[in-house]
């Protein structure tokens, strides 16, 4: 994970930006008396990135990577178009609880870059609605050079995009929140279309950190830098998702990468088990085989 890595982390300001005024309105037209389903998770369940996190002698990491976690960011149809078989077999090893969270693939964001992109697209969705009901959501990352200039693309893509299909949306180019470009077009059109805003944190991207909710969903991708302030910074994290859960928030999707994923299971249970005992939320905490509480990470 080299996506915003900085050399000295402990140099960055990691402070979280005041919410957007436009979060309470919108939370509040949606706003359930229930609470918000909460999906927190990896970036993938692969042996070799996670390493301790498996007990010796595990045969299947999926099956039991779902009995650890209610959900996967899936970054892996990012690089491959998997064959229906593989994704039925996905659905086949999870509980009725799981969700996948999958990323559209390259060649329609990147290579593409949203131009006549519909085969490819309908491909894509075939593939992935194996999943049924464990699909979460679905989510776009756009590539760091697509900036305001291909609004019109964006646009068009968006408004284009199947109601069926829960979406997801996250803009990596510096332009769409530097204030050249009107961003309330973009909100619009991601209201209007019910696609979910994703918020980006990484150390050497702070400008990602947007605070703009377009959906009663938070969508968060978390960044750690393997140093011991990722879990402060977990904590700053779950005042803003406890503020929003007060203000009518429906769900929460939360997922944590590392440049070093062994840590990621422990952060991840960091913030669960904070859900669980300050929200009164039932969420199974992973368990680490070598690793019974946060390590230093300095």
């Amino acid at each position: 994970m080299k996506f915003g890595k900085v050399d000295n982390p402990d140099d960055v300001d990691f402070k979280l930006p005041e919410d957007s005024l436009a979060n309470k309105e919108l939370l509040s037209k949606a706003a359930q008396t229930g609470k918000p389903d909460i999906y927190i998770g990896c970036a993938k369940w692969n042996k070799t990135d996670l390493k301790s996190f498996y007990p010796k002698g595990t045969k299947d990491e999926l099956a039991y990577y779902a009995t650890q976690f209610n959900s996967i960011e899936l970054n892996a149809t990012f690089y491959n178009n998997f064959p229906v078989e593989t994704i039925e077999a996905w659905y086949n090893k999870t509980p009725a609880n799981f969700r996948f969270f999958p990323k559209i693939h390259q060649g329609i964001s990147h290579w593409k870059r949203l131009k006549d992109a519909k085969e490819p697209m309908d491909l894509y969705l075939d593939g992935i609605s194996h999943l049924q009901e464990k699909l979460g959501m679905i989510f776009l990352q756009m590539p760091d050079n697509f900036g305001p200039k291909n609004w019109e693309i964006l646009k068009a893509f968006l408004e284009e995009w199947p109601s069926g299909f829960p979406l997801a949306l996250e803009l990596r180019h510096t332009g769409w929140y530097d204030g050249s470009f009107k961003s309330e077009d973009l909100y619009e059109v991601l209201e209007k279309k019910n696609i979910t805003h994703i918020v980006t944190d990484s150390a050497g991207r702070r400008d990602l950190l947007h605070m703009r909710l377009t959906t009663p969903t938070a969508f968060v991708r978390y960044n750690g830098a393997n140093v011991d302030s990722d879990y402060t910074r977990l904590d700053d994290w779950f005042e803003r998702l406890k503020l929003w859960t007060n203000e009518g928030i429906r769900n929460i999707y939360f997922f944590v990468h590392q440049n070093h994923e062994e840590a990621s299971p422990l952060l991840s249970g960091y913030l669960i088990k904070r859900f669980n005992e300050e929200l009164g939320m039932d969420l199974k905490i992973p368990l680490n085989p070598v690793a019974a509480a946060p390590p230093k990470l300095n």
